[in-house]
């Protein structure tokens, strides 16, 4: 059985996720912020949750570590913990700055850098983690500084891994959706078109097909799922 650690289990799409790979036959192991009592209804043989921190980066080590000696392996990762704030320059702090740089990408760092250590040791896997338009490109950037900043250095992130592993079958990805077809983008937006959004399902069908043999020979750090939004 394969393996897949989804930070976020318990979000729109974290559960989307989760519930595509275990259909798909992995044994999942899903976190979730502590203090989060939602109700992850699948058996204990396809799945695991696990209250943590994503900010304590010797925690978040832990985890993977642990989750690797258990299964002797981890084939997959999506990594889809993150928030978001608007600000202009004017409007935005250092300390916004930072708060954004935590939420976005150290929850990311502290999970993907055991998780590609440990790929590279095995010689394969793949981790996909959360990006955002405004990240890709500044021209989607306006208001948003602090969140397109942090963001940004995902892709930076991704390509350094993907440079490092470019001889193994070890492939970072990030995914850049457009609006999420969720039901707090709907009450935030009530008059968008939400049939040119994209769904958490969608995403997770995406990812799933990434993780196949068909899809081995793909080494591209950007996948951009927008839909007609």
């Amino acid at each position: 059985m394969k393996t897949a650690l989804i930070t976020g289990a318990a979000g729109n799409l974290g559960r989307a996720v989760t519930e595509r790979f275990i259909s798909g036959g992995y044994f999942v192991s899903g976190t979730v912020i502590p203090g989060d009592h939602s109700n992850l209804d699948f058996s204990a043989d396809q799945f695991e949750k696990t209250s943590l921190d994503l900010m304590d980066e010797k925690a978040a080590g832990k985890l993977v570590m642990d989750l690797a000696e258990r299964k002797g392996k981890i084939d997959s990762a999506i990594l889809t913990v993150g928030g978001f704030a608007m600000g202009s320059v004017k409007d935005t702090s250092a300390r916004d700055i930072m708060g954004q740089y935590q939420l976005n990408f150290e929850t990311t760092y502290n999970v993907a850098r055991p998780l590609f250590t440990k790929m590279m040791e095995q010689g394969h896997g793949r981790i996909f983690m959360m990006g955002s338009k405004p990240g890709l490109s500044t021209a989607n950037g306006k208001g948003m500084v602090a969140y397109s900043l942090a963001k940004s250095l995902l892709f930076r992130l991704a390509e350094l891994m993907n440079n490092e592993s470019r001889h193994l079958d070890v492939v970072t990805t990030v995914v850049v959706p457009s609006t999420i077809d969720t039901p707090q983008n709907r009450k935030a937006m009530p008059d968008g078109n939400f049939d040119n959004w994209v769904t958490p399902q969608a995403i997770a069908e995406i990812l799933f097909w990434h993780c196949s043999a068909e899809a081995s020979v793909l080494r591209e750090p950007v996948l951009k799922v927008y839909n007609k939004a």
